[in-house]
């Protein structure tokens, strides 16, 4: 039996554990959790600074996704004790009734058994993960990024720890340490152990775990996300979300990559709107029509439509009316989170129809498109796909539905 089929194993045998424990066992070994992390700081700190000091190749970019601090360690254990004042999924009953038969038929939620993720250098992915997998009742096998390779250990020592003192086996959280390919190739066959693998990161990691995976794959994607400014726009309105949308945390997924402006409203509105970026450091690309009007925008390429920047940059083209914008959009975007800014609730409402995206907002930012924003607690990452879950995925998503069926003698006919 290899490594990976020797977790795959104890995680399987932790998951059977985990799916039977009270809704209380589970919230005492999650605030357990969040006061071993706390009481960790200086260990997880250090880890991460050894981190930090090893990946001085890494783009100046992920760095901010690397890097932990006291606050945000904080903001881990409190994730963790916000997931413990969450509802139990696994405590709900969707429904029942009896059918013709006399059959007495319930609907219940049940835990998915053993999720894996995969992840990049993301370590708060460590705690958000290991909460919603536990809270719904599911074990976890846990690959993250060579670049937090020591925060992650550190990480799930606590994690660990905690659920040895709460009683409960530690193998329902487990980290894969080794780097190599090889490994990370054998636990997306890992069937028969890990019941659903999502992965989490970039365009590239996804598309791996896509096309390499046997195990069933939930896709979380990225982020090509868009803003179209609508003819009715009230500029006061539309500048302080753009803005927001692009460089609050311009390295996230659910940060705004492309701006769409109305012809009808471009020549009024396009300069504020690009002069409100560059006050923030953001260099702004535009097709021909935006340059017209705004004549020092870096020129825009193909390329540009299809790109998740992960920084300070954003591509502006100038659309005909809405039918444009909502055509470019479904054709460029990863189908992540988009949005409208307009006047006309209307034309909102049928920008939410027909825009084919998890996430689609009127006059708000893309940036609210996260577990915790939409009061889930944290989240597992947020789901591109169709099929099972799609948009923020929360602690229902980790769940699956069973029938219990109950009679009292009943033969079919």
């Amino acid at each position: 039996m290899t490594m990976m089929e020797e977790m795959g194993q104890r995680a399987k045998e932790a998951s059977q554990v985990v799916a039977q424990l009270t809704t209380k066992q589970k919230n005492d070994a999650l605030l357990k959790m969040a006061t071993a992390l706390r009481a960790g700081q200086a260990t997880i700190l250090a880890a991460n600074e050894a981190d930090l000091a090893s990946a001085k190749e890494m783009p100046a970019k992920f760095v901010d996704r690397l890097r932990l601090t006291p606050q945000r360690i904080d903001d881990m254990a409190t994730g963790l004790e916000t997931v413990a004042n969450l509802d139990d999924p696994v405590a709900k009953i969707d429904r029942g009734w009896v059918n013709y038969a006399g059959l007495e038929i319930i609907q219940r939620r049940v835990p998915l058994g053993v999720v894996g993720i995969i992840f990049e250098a993301r370590p708060n992915v460590t705690a958000d993960a290991t909460a919603l997998t536990l809270k719904s009742g599911n074990a976890v096998i846990l690959r993250g990024g060579k670049e937090a390779a020591r925060s992650n250990q550190a990480i799930v020592a606590c994690l660990q720890a905690a659920l040895t003192e709460s009683g409960l086996p530690k193998d329902a959280v487990q980290l894969v340490e080794d780097q190599s390919h090889v490994v990370a190739t054998e636990m997306m066959h890992l069937t028969g152990y890990i019941d659903v693998l999502i992965p989490r990161g970039g365009k590239g990691l996804i598309a791996r775990v896509l096309e390499t995976a046997t195990v069933p794959v939930i896709e979380t994607g990225a982020g090509n996300c868009h803003i179209y400014i609508d003819q009715s726009a009230d500029l006061a309105v539309a500048a302080p979300i753009v803005v927001n949308a692009k460089v609050q945390r311009p390295s996230v997924c659910n940060a705004a990559e492309k701006l769409l402006v109305n012809q009808a409203v471009a020549e009024e509105q396009l300069p504020s709107l690009v002069a409100a970026l560059r006050e923030h450091g953001v260099e702004v690309r535009g097709d021909e029509r935006a340059r017209a009007i705004v004549s020092d925008l870096v020129p825009a390429t193909d390329a540009d439509w299809d790109t998740e920047y992960n920084d300070l940059i954003m591509a502006v083209k100038v659309v005909d009316d809405l039918d444009e914008a909502i055509q470019w959009i479904n054709q460029h975007s990863t189908h992540h989170s988009e949005a409208i800014i307009t006047k006309d609730m209307e034309r909102g409402r049928a920008f939410q129809q027909r825009v084919d995206s998890a996430c689609v907002y009127v006059n708000a930012s893309t940036r609210f498109t996260d577990g915790s924003e939409f009061g889930f607690g944290a989240e597992i990452g947020i789901s591109t796909q169709k099929l099972h879950a799609r948009g923020p995925m929360g602690l229902a998503q980790l769940t699956t539905i069973k029938y219990q069926i109950t009679g009292d003698g009943q033969i079919r006919q």
